[in-house]
C-alpha cells in the first residue's frame, strides 16, 4: 500500500516536472528570460517578491517559483524512498539520478542568466548551453519516469545478455536526444528571427548571410524523420523480440506519437512557428521521451521472453570452430550480395543520370559501400526474423540463421552495426537526407513487409515490394541533395516491376511457400490467377517505363524501352498460354535483365543529352 502511493507520488511528479518544462518554454518563446535582470536566485534584486512592472517579468518569476517547488517535492520523495526501498533498490537509484539532474537545470538555468544569454542573444555560447539544458533535461525525466515504472512493480533486468536489443534501444534514446537538441535550435531560431510569412522563413533558411541558428534549422526535420523512421524499425523488432503486451502496447503508441509528432511539426512550419504551437510541439515530444522510456523499461524488463535468443541445434552444438575465412563466408551470406547486386545497379545508374555525367570517384565508393551496408542490414534482420519459416523451405534452409552457424544474436548485431555503419557513410560522403532515404527502405523492408505484410496477405509483395524502390532514390539524393519527379519515375518502375518479378519466382518455389504457410498469390489463389496478376503488372510496367519519353529523355532510352518492354509483354504472354516451370524460371530472370538494361539506358541517354 505505501509503495502504491509512493508510486502516485512519483507519477504526479513526473507530470509536474513535465509543466514546469513547458513554462520554461513559454519562457522563452515569449523571450522573457530577461524578466528578472541578471539576478539569481532572485528576482530583480528582491528577496521575496519582486515589483511587477512587465509582463516578461512576471512570466519569469512564475517559472523561477515553480522551479523552487520542485526541491521540496524532490527531498519528499528520494526519502520516501529510502525508506521504503532496500539498499542497492533500482528506485533509489534513478531518484538520486534525479536528484543530480535537477541540480545541473539548476546550475545551467543560472549560467544562462548570468552570462545574459537569454532574451535577444543569439550568440554561440547560448545555443551551446541550451543543447545542454534540453539534455539534461531529458535525462531528468528519463529518471523521473524510470522512478516511477520500477516503483509500479516492474522489475528491470541486467543489461547483461540483453544482446543487440538493449544497444538497439540505447541508440534510438540518443537518436531522440539529438532530435531534441536540433529541436531546440530551431526553435531558438524561430523566437530570435521570426519571419512574417512561409515565404520569407524560407528564403530565411537557404541565405548563406543568415544565422547560423536559421541555417540549421532545416536539418531539423530530415533528422525527424530519421530519427522516427528508427523508431518505427525498433518497435516493429520489439514486439517480435520481446512479445509482451506492454510492448506492445507503447511500440504502438511510440509510432503513433511519432508520426503525429512530425504532421505537428509541418504545421508548425507552416504556421510559421506561432508560440502556442510551438509549445504544443514540445510537449508532444516530451510524452515521446517519456513513452520510449516506458518502451525501454519493458522490454529490458526481467523475466521477459528473449525471442532471439536461440540455442544451437542439438545437431550443430558440437560443431568445431569454423575458421576465419568460413565464418566471413557466412556473413557475407547474410547480406544476400546476389539479391543486393541488382538494387545496387540501380543507385548506381541513378546517380549518373542525376549528375548528369560521372558523379565522382569518392562519392560513388561511398554510395555503392553504404547502399550496399543498409540493403546486407536489411537482409540480415530479415533472416533472423524468417528464420523458423526459413527452415521449412529448401531455397532458405541452408541460411546462417536457419544453420546456427551465426547465431541470431550475433545476426542482430552485425545487421544493427551494417545499417550504423551505413547511415554514418551516406551522410559523411553525401548529405542526410541520402542516409535516411537508404534507412527508410530498410524498415519499410523489415517493418512492413516482413513483420506486418508476408505472413498475413498475399498482397505482401506488392505493397512491400517497395522497399526495393529507395535504391534510386537513395542515388538520386547523393547527387543532387533533393528528389526531383524523375527520381520518384525510377521510384514507381520498380514498384510496378516486382510483382512481375517476384510473382515469377513464386511460381517456381510456390510448394516451399506453401510448406512455411506464406500466402503468397500462387499458394492463395493458384497459377492462373498469379499469371494474370504478373500479366497485368506487366503492360502496367510498360506504361510507366514509357512516362519519360514525355519529355526529359531521348531516343535512346526510347528505343530501349520499347524493345525490352516487347520481350517482357511476349514472355508474360507465353507463361499465360503454357504454365510450366521452364517459361516461369525465363520470365524470373529475364525481368532482372530488363530493369538492368532499362536504367542503363535510361542513365546513358541522360548523360547523353546533358
Amino acid at each position: 500500500m505505501v509503495r502504491t502511493k509512493f508510486a502516485k507520488f512519483s507519477w504526479a511528479f513526473l507530470i509536474y516536472n513535465l509543466g514546469v518544462i513547458l513554462w520554461g518554454a513559454f519562457v522563452r518563446a515569449t523571450i522573457s528570460g530577461d524578466g528578472c535582470g541578471n539576478d539569481w536566485p532572485t528576482c530583480g534584486g528582491s528577496s521575496v517578491i519582486p515589483v511587477f512592472t512587465q509582463a516578461k517579468t512576471v512570466i519569469e518569476f512564475v517559472h523561477r517559483s515553480s522551479v523552487a517547488l520542485i526541491t521540496p517535492l524532490l527531498i519528499i520523495q528520494v526519502v520516501w524512498c529510502f525508506l521504503i526501498f532496500p539498499k542497492g533498490s533500482n528506485v533509489r537509484k534513478s531518484a538520486l539520478m534525479s536528484t543530480l539532474f535537477i541540480v545541473i537545470e539548476a546550475l545551467v538555468g543560472a549560467l544562462l542568466v548570468k552570462q545574459h544569454w537569454v532574451g535577444y542573444d543569439d550568440s554561440v555560447q547560448r545555443a551551446v548551453v541550451m543543447c545542454i539544458h534540453l539534455v539534461s533535461t531529458f535525462i531528468l525525466l528519463g529518471a523521473l519516469t524510470f522512478t516511477a515504472v520500477w516503483a509500479s512493480g516492474l522489475k528491470p533486468a541486467s543489461l547483461r545478455g540483453q544482446g543487440p536489443v538493449a544497444w538497439a534501444l540505447i541508440v534510438g534514446l540518443v537518436g531522440v536526444l539529438i532530435l531534441g537538441v536540433s529541436g531546440a535550435i530551431a526553435a531558438l531560431g524561430d523566437t530570435l528571427y521570426h519571419s512574417n510569412s512561409l515565404a520569407e522563413a524560407l528564403k530565411q533558411d537557404f541565405s548563406p548571410t543568415a544565422n547560423f541558428l536559421i541555417r540549421l534549422r532545416p536539418g531539423h526535420p530530415l533528422i525527424a524523420v530519421s530519427v522516427g523512421i528508427y523508431t518505427l524499425l525498433i518497435g516493429g523488432l520489439l514486439t517480435h523480440l520481446r512479445p509482451t503486451e506492454h510492448v506492445r502496447k507503447y511500440a504502438k503508441q511510440v509510432a503513433f506519437i511519432f508520426l503525429a509528432q512530425l504532421m505537428l511539426g509541418g504545421i508548425n512550419y507552416l504556421l510559421n512557428a506561432p508560440i502556442w504551437m510551438q509549445l504544443v510541439h514540445l510537449f508532444v515530444a516530451d510524452v515521446l521521451w517519456v513513452t520510449m522510456i516506458l518502451l525501454t523499461a519493458s522490454a529490458l524488463e526481467e523475466g521477459v521472453e528473449r525471442v532471439e535468443i536461440v540455442e544451437k541445434p542439438a545437431e550443430t552444438a558440437q560443431m568445431a570452430p569454423q575458421s576465419f575465412g568460413a565464418l566471413a563466408k557466412e556473413y557475407v551470406a547474410l547480406t544476400k550480395p546476389r539479391v543486393i547486386s541488382l538494387l545496387l545497379f540501380t543507385t548506381l545508374t541513378a546517380m549518373f543520370a542525376a549528375a548528369p555525367g560521372w558523379p565522382g570517384t569518392w562519392l560513388l565508393i561511398a554510395v555503392a559501400i553504404g547502399g550496399y551496408m543498409s540493403a546486407g542490414a536489411a537482409n540480415t534482420i530479415n533472416m533472423v526474423i524468417d528464420r523458423d519459416i526459413d527452415g521449412t523451405m529448401k531455397r532458405t534452409s541452408k541460411r546462417p540463421t536457419v544453420t546456427q552457424n551465426i547465431s541470431s544474436r550475433h545476426a542482430l548485431m552485425f545487421g544493427f552495426g551494417l545499417e550504423a555503419g551505413s547511415f554514418a557513410l551516406l551522410w559523411s560522403a553525401a548529405n542526410l537526407l541520402t542516409a535516411m532515404l537508404a534507412l527508410a527502405g530498410l524498415a519499410f523492408y523489415v517493418v512492413v513487409y516482413t513483420l506486418m505484410l508476408k505472413r498475413r496477405t498475399w498482397h505482401n509483395i506488392v505493397i512491400g515490394g517497395a522497399a526495393g524502390s529507395f535504391p534510386p532514390l537513395v542515388g538520386w539524393a547523393a547527387v543532387t541533395n533533393h528528389l526531383s519527379p524523375l527520381a520518384w519515375f525510377l521510384f514507381a518502375l520498380i514498384f510496378v516491376w516486382t510483382p512481375v518479378h517476384f510473382w515469377a519466382l513464386a511460381l517456381m518455389i510456390k510448394e516451399d511457400y506453401a510448406k512455411a504457410g506464406v500466402p503468397m498469390l500462387p499458394v492463395v489463389h493458384g497459377e492462373r490467377a498469379t499469371v494474370i496478376q504478373i500479366l497485368l503488372y506487366a503492360v502496367l510496367t510498360a506504361v510507366i517505363s514509357l512516362l519519360p519519353a514525355i519529355s526529359h529523355i531521348g531516343w535512346v532510352y526510347v528505343v530501349t524501352a520499347l524493345l525490352l518492354n516487347g520481350v517482357l509483354l511476349t514472355r508474360c504472354l507465353r507463361l499465360y498460354f503454357n504454365m510450366e516451370r521452364p517459361n516461369a524460371v525465363a520470365l524470373y530472370k529475364y525481368s532482372m535483365l530488363y530493369l538492368a538494361v532499362l536504367f542503363l539506358a535510361f542513365a546513358i541517354d541522360r548523360v547523353h543529352l546533358a
